[in-house]
């Protein structure tokens, strides 16, 4: 797996520290760190999911300041929590090598947002490199260690999902093969290079600049980055380029053909290459860019073209030649290249995106037993008939806002529900205001809110919804499991010893399938003024062991469907019975973990342990 190799570069590259926080796709790397490396011994490597993106960075920083080798992992929209560190830490610079892997997820398949970290880079002057094939992410995480050390900075490593969740067989260095590990120097004291101040950060500024021009022309040579020659003579006034997973689309598009234009292959967008970028225009007249997120390698070679008055066309997203949104598939890239090429005249226009075959619906839900689905329906059952405002957040509990729940109000970005709520109350004093945050989200962005909510005066009840694990990215441990990235016992944080020193008077604890303690609690703590907490504590569903399944007893169930219309749990169903016609609960025992929930709410106690119709 992408991700896995890229865990196994970091290793073979000597990492001695890593940390991150799981965001799809980047997760799988930090937990193959942890299964490719001791955790002592002179390969030793210490890894951690660290409490968010910050501090995971923070943390790799002392690392590197005391000369042990990085790497920080974390999806694009981490990168935005982590950028005060990182944007300074590009001046200080570091004495190990420091790889800070920022995955990209173009689509967006599970993200919010579509940004591209190769505008970051060039944003915060930092080295990126790009890989567009398994193979690569491991052959460039090792080199990404080289030049971090060798010019004393932070180097990015961009993968894609495509990249990230590709498989391949890859070749990697033997156990023998690796080079000796050297014992880290230690941090050495020196005001001059670690403080940042204002003079030291201006003088860096050109420092910055001067090795960036000189890494341009440095990696115009790398073989991360390369020009390659037409094939025939049919195209040889067309250039394509492309990097990332866009290049090895058209390569596998173009190995069909006997005769291609000129390729130029950039593994290594900022610095950008712009030696071998000259080598690759000379001659041209058109260039199609083949890229995704942004048009970072189109407006660089913008740049080299009216810097050096090349008479070349470049087309790409900002002509929309190609889609500016998604991601480039097979398909997309071949029509590309279909009218690019097409009888050795240029005819791109506007590609549509191939249409797929129909196929069923299938809306993301809360699974059969989640806990959060009683946690939402025991807040809605209290409030009904009240005006009130449910924000929601980041993680398996953003699907609350589908109906039939319809408990998710707002969503923007990870612990910012809690804000938004106390901006709402500012305006409508008269609503009562719901925060929803997850217990691994607490600890990662949450507590700078509730902070601000108790100094400020505001008025609402944050709802931490507890199921001991981050679900939504594949079960991580956080400060509150108790657990370690390599299973060691840690000390357990208190979420509720937390909220009572910052300063809550109320904080209550239910177990949410309990679904009259949930309700009558809701009731109870809303009521409150000023801010309070109501912790959801309930295990994961697909953790915690399941009971029995609940079966319906037909001849009791009355048809009148309240349990699956409020409760929308997948295991509920409502079917035609063969006999009467009528509509009777049926319970899907594949499913069902017996939680509870649902019989708590038939009217008539037809759902429990009894017989079921088919």
């Amino acid at each position: 797996m992408g991700n896995a190799a890229i865990a196994k570069g970091a290793v073979a590259a000597g990492v001695r520290f890593a940390a991150g926080y799981p965001g799809t796709p980047s997760t799988e790397t930090l937990e193959n760190v942890a299964k490719f490396s001791p955790p002592s011994g002179e390969r030793g490597v210490h890894v951690e999911w660290s409490v968010n993106e910050t501090a995971a960075l923070e943390a790799a920083a002392g690392a590197s300041y005391a000369g042990a080798r990085s790497l920080v992992t974390m999806k694009q929209m981490g990168l935005n929590v982590a950028s005060d560190p990182l944007m300074c830490l590009a001046y200080i610079g570091v004495k190990g090598g420091m790889v800070v892997m920022v995955a990209d997820d173009p689509g967006p398949i599970s993200s919010q947002t579509e940004q591209d970290t190769r505008r970051f880079a060039s944003h915060a002057k930092i080295p990126c490199f790009d890989p567009s094939s398994v193979q690569e992410a491991y052959d460039m995480v090792r080199a990404a260690f080289e030049l971090s050390e060798a010019r004393g900075t932070p180097v990015f490593l961009r993968p894609t999902t495509r990249v990230c969740h590709a498989y391949s067989v890859v070749e990697v260095l033997d156990d023998e093969e690796l080079p000796p590990p050297v014992a880290p120097e230690g941090f050495v004291k020196d005001s001059q290079r670690w403080v940042i101040f204002p003079g030291l950060s201006y003088r860096n500024h050109e420092k910055l600049v001067r090795r960036n021009e000189e890494l341009s022309a440095e990696l115009s040579d790398s073989p991360f980055n390369a020009v390659v020659a037409a094939r025939g003579a049919r195209f040889g006034r067309l250039g394509l380029v492309a990097g990332g997973i866009s290049w090895a689309l058209a390569l596998d598009e173009l190995d069909r053909r006997t005769e291609t234009p000129r390729l130029f292959k950039v593994g290594t967008p900022y610095p950008f290459p712009e030696k071998a970028a000259l080598a690759f225009l000379e001659g041209l007249d058109i260039v199609l860019c083949l890229e995704e997120l942004d048009s970072v390698l189109e407006e660089e070679l913008l740049k080299v073209v009216g810097k050096h008055h090349l008479p070349v066309k470049i087309i790409g997203r900002l002509t929309r030649t190609t889609r500016v949104n998604g991601e480039n598939t097979v398909e997309l890239v071949k029509a590309y290249l279909r009218d690019f090429l097409a009888d050795g005249e240029v005819s791109c226009g506007t590609v549509e995106p191939p249409v797929p075959p129909p196929l069923p619906m299938r809306p993301p839900v809360l699974c059969a037993g989640c806990p959060h689905r009683a946690s939402f329906y025991a807040v809605k059952q209290a409030m009904k008939g009240k005006k009130s405002l449910f924000c929601g957040d980041i993680g398996c509990y953003t699907l609350g806002n589908a109906r039939p729940l319809d408990m998710v109000d707002t969503c923007l970005c990870m612990g910012a529900g809690i804000a938004l709520a106390q901006g709402v109350w500012r305006v409508e004093p008269d609503t009562t205001c719901f925060a929803f945050v997850g217990d691994s989200t607490f600890f990662a962005s949450a507590l700078t809110g509730i902070v601000n909510a108790v100094y400020s005066g505001a008025d609402l009840t944050v709802v931490v919804l507890d199921n001991s694990t981050t679900a939504m990215t594949g079960h991580q441990p956080h400060p509150g499991t108790g657990r370690t990235i390599r299973g060691d016992v840690a000390p357990r944080v208190s979420i509720e010893g937390i909220l009572r020193g910052i300063g809550l008077a109320t904080v209550e604890t239910v177990d949410p399938l309990d679904l009259p303690a949930a309700v009558a609690t809701v009731r109870r703590v809303a009521a409150e003024p000023g801010v309070k907490a109501i912790v959801f504590r309930s295990p994961c569903a697909v953790l915690a062991k399941p009971g029995p399944a609940l079966r319906v007893d037909p001849d009791r169930c009355i048809g009148c469907g309240r349990c699956a219309k409020e409760l929308g749990c997948p295991a509920l169903s409502l079917r035609e019975r063969p006999d009467s016609g009528r509509k009777l609960a049926v319970i899907d025992e594949t499913q069902c973990n017996g939680c509870g929930l649902c019989a708590g709410l038939c009217p008539v106690g037809a759902i429990g342990k009894g017989e079921q119709q088919a």
